[in-house]
């Protein structure tokens, strides 16, 4: 992608976003939790896949050792540099790209699969149009995109709740402290679920799941159909 004063500035948000950055290589069973939904998403020896916004490199780390052609790719250098670390004790063979979802390079229709956890909220809405439509353009037909963030399940609901309380129901429900959360809702760009999906509709993907298993996570499963370049 050509570089243009306009284009929104991904390496502006670095370190910024501490509640998404407590997430990653914090539990044990990282490893184990990465290899369970490889193994969701069929994974198969030769597959091309891509990790955008892969921190420490667990999930990419894990498809490796799954037979995959991984491509690990990360904005941050020192998430970059863990994943880096992390597959060298993995002994797992994996591609760093220093690069973020508007500006990794790609062939079309290239990726058997592409993975995105807790990065897209980085982008403001127009950017994430953007970003979504480069991330179909390089999946395969019929090939699957997966997708967790931090959205908004639910909305403040006016005088019935006030902003304050919708944070703090919101709160409470997450493990993160509340000066991350309340830091992310400030400074974030998270968007709410019905807009997120619309989004990933409206870039061409069939929406195969949509899972809002807490109030402010969202995991979907995408599809690439066949048929559309």
């Amino acid at each position: 992608m050509l570089a243009r004063d306009w284009y929104y500035n991904e390496g502006s948000r670095i370190g910024l976003d501490h509640a998404v950055a407590s997430i990653y290589g914090s539990a044990d069973d990282a490893d184990l939790r990465a290899r369970a939904a490889l193994t969701m998403l069929g994974v198969k020896p030769g597959w091309r896949v891509a990790d955008i916004g892969c921190g420490n490199g667990v999930l990419a780390c894990e498809a490796a050792l799954m037979g995959g052609e991984v491509d690990a790719i990360d904005i941050s250098p020192a998430m970059l540099a863990l994943a880096k670390l992390y597959a060298r004790d993995r002994r797992a063979t994996v591609r760093p790209q220093s690069a973020g979802l508007l500006s990794f390079a790609y062939a079309p229709e290239s990726y058997d699969l592409i993975v995105s956890e807790f990065t897209l909220h980085h982008l403001p809405d127009f950017w994430k149009a953007v970003a979504l439509s480069r991330i179909f353009a390089a999946l395969k037909p019929g090939a699957h995109f997966y997708l967790r963030d931090i959205v908004y399940v639910s909305a403040p609901d006016g005088a019935e709740r006030s902003v304050e309380q919708w944070a703090d129901f919101n709160i409470k429900n997450h493990d993160f402290s509340r000066d991350s959360v309340i830091a992310h809702m400030r400074d974030e760009n998270s968007t709410f679920a019905w807009v997120m999906e619309r989004l990933l509709i409206e870039a061409g993907f069939r929406l195969v799941s949509a899972d809002y298993h807490a109030p402010l996570h969202g995991t979907y499963l995408l599809q690439k159909p066949v048929g559309q370049g």
